[in-house]
């Protein structure tokens, strides 16, 4: 399993990097696209998100503190798609279509986020570090996940 997380990891991940890149970087030009959507303070609304992005999609690809980092990303994609991507109030039926491939494309990355939400850390394959013990150089076990629980009960069971 660490194979295909590692590169689904760094996918979503550097996706959110990216697109959190561009948006400190053409904030400006973003920033005129969030005004025609009347977000209040479109500038700063651009750059808060930015910072959002660049963070969460960092400490996915990196695995770490992943739990803030999928939080940070799933505020995002909460509060953007409905104000930006609100193809409901769109007339144009071409610019309704737009809309509403963006807003499901950004339900469906939401639904991904949630899905590492769920998953124990540390991470496999993470920048993360596991607390040591300071008399030893043995690594300590990661909290023994749901599943491994479930089948430790019907073993005693």
């Amino acid at each position: 399993m660490k194979a295909p997380f590692l590169l689904g990891r760094v996918i979503f991940g550097g996706f959110f990097l990216y697109n959190g890149i561009n948006h400190l970087k053409d904030y400006k030009q973003i920033a005129q696209y969030a005004k025609a959507k009347n977000v209040p303070m479109p500038e700063a609304a651009v750059l808060a998100s930015g910072v959002a992005l660049t963070a969460g999609g960092a400490s996915i690809l990196l695995g770490a503190k992943p739990r803030l980092g999928a939080l940070s990303i799933l505020g995002f994609l909460a509060t953007v798609s409905p104000i930006m991507h609100d193809f409901w109030n769109q007339k144009d039926p071409n610019q309704k279509q737009n809309e509403m491939i963006h807003f499901m494309k950004n339900m469906a990355l939401l639904g991904g986020t949630l899905g590492l939400l769920g998953v124990d850390e540390p991470w496999p394959a993470s920048v993360q570090s596991h607390d040591r013990d300071e008399d030893s150089d043995e690594v300590e076990e990661p909290p023994m996940r749901l599943s491994q629980r479930r089948m430790e009960r019907r073993r005693a069971a």
